[in-house]
């Protein structure tokens, strides 16, 4: 099939875009064209617009620059959490009463609840289609495990386990995300919690639903990167499933195989170790076993697929900023039950949802 191609402009090109991002417009060459590259270091925009074969005048430091150019379609922006608003702000202006332009930017919204808020209200009166770059609600493990839980496969589902292991000081002298210094010293609450557990907070959501109330716990440390060593909280979605959702980012788990994922329903249970894993086990209480397979890590590609194909059908995004909103509400929800010693609500509540319904 042939489709229409989006001309793109990159904002921050730094190791999102080299690893992430990238790897998925190559696939995608029939649908997507990037024709500009900004980067506060004029050396990396510079890399970029060789490589890709552009021209040196589609290279860029200043991106208000770059979005005056009347070949862009949308921009794609990958840069630190303090200055996620900032720049779609930034863009949102530049862009306001012209059409056919679009936002797509990196998860968490904002570094703190009042910038977040600006960003929902900003996307809300913008008109300008900004969807969130949250690819673990693209991850086909993800996908898989909402439709096991929704289509009731091990039956109702009653409780869930999940111990997430992100050993931030593993990774800080390799050739890794965590070596960047703002996530090393983060201007912004929570650290990695905000950075990386937030995807698994918004993993959940998708499988499960909104949450409604939730009572969390952290292991306090000195360590910049993240003001918890641990944190264990225990949540109620709308749906009713309740669960524990544990994050330790200070340290490893070496025991194999990983405690992982774990769904408990009225009639069996489904596993997933982690992401990396390509299979999702569902074992019946009948003793009937199960294995259901994916491709890992395929959450970038799915989701510049629905970028394009919500433009071009002219429908909303299936991650919009009130969705991401949810995510990172989660986040400081649960700083603050840490902070207050007790269970604090997270969403509204409102009429018991099917479970897997609404994000």
């Amino acid at each position: 099939m042939s489709w229409p191609i989006i001309r793109m402009g990159i904002i921050g090109a730094g190791l999102a875009f080299e690893r992430l991002h990238y790897p998925a417009y190559l696939e995608l060459k029939d649908r997507y064209q990037v024709v500009a590259v900004c980067d506060r270091e004029e050396k990396k925009a510079r890399f970029w617009v060789e490589k890709l074969g552009l021209g040196e005048e589609a290279a860029y430091t200043d991106y208000r620059e770059m979005l005056q150019r009347p070949d862009l379609d949308a921009v794609d922006i990958m840069v630190p959490i303090p200055a996620n608003f900032t720049v779609v702000e930034d863009v949102i202006g530049a862009w306001a009463g012209r059409s056919g332009k679009a936002v797509l930017c990196e998860k968490p919204l904002a570094p703190d609840y009042e910038q977040a808020e600006a960003f929902l209200a900003l996307a809300e009166r913008s008109g300008i289609p900004i969807m969130v770059a949250e690819n673990y609600r693209f991850e086909e493990e993800i996908d898989g495990l909402r439709r096991l839980v929704v289509e009731e496969k091990v039956g109702r589902t009653v409780y869930f386990l999940q111990n997430r292991v992100a050993c931030f000081p593993c990774a800080m002298t390799k050739d890794d995300f965590a070596r960047t210094e703002w996530r090393q010293h983060p201007a912004y609450p929570g650290g990695t919690l905000l950075d990386v557990g937030v995807h698994d907070l918004a993993a959940l959501r998708y499988i499960f639903g909104p949450i409604e109330r939730l009572h969390a716990f952290g292991r306090r440390q000195g360590d910049d990167f993240s003001p918890y060593a641990a944190v264990s909280v225990n949540l109620r979605f709308r749906s009713g499933v309740i669960g524990q959702f544990s994050f330790y980012d200070a340290g490893r788990e070496p025991h194999r195989p990983l405690v992982g994922l774990r769904i408990f329903g009225t009639a069996g249970e489904i596993y997933l170790e982690e992401r990396d894993a390509g299979i999702i086990h569902v074992d019946h209480n009948d003793d009937r076993h199960e294995e259901i397979r994916y491709t890992p890590r395929r959450g970038y590609y799915h989701e510049l697929v629905e970028f394009h194909r919500a433009l071009m059908e002219k429908r909303p995004f299936t991650v919009t900023p009130a969705t991401a909103f949810g995510d990172v509400k989660a986040v400081f929800a649960i700083l603050r039950s840490i902070e207050r010693g007790e269970a604090v609500p997270v969403e509204e509540a409102k009429s018991p949802a099917k479970v897997g319904a609404g994000s």
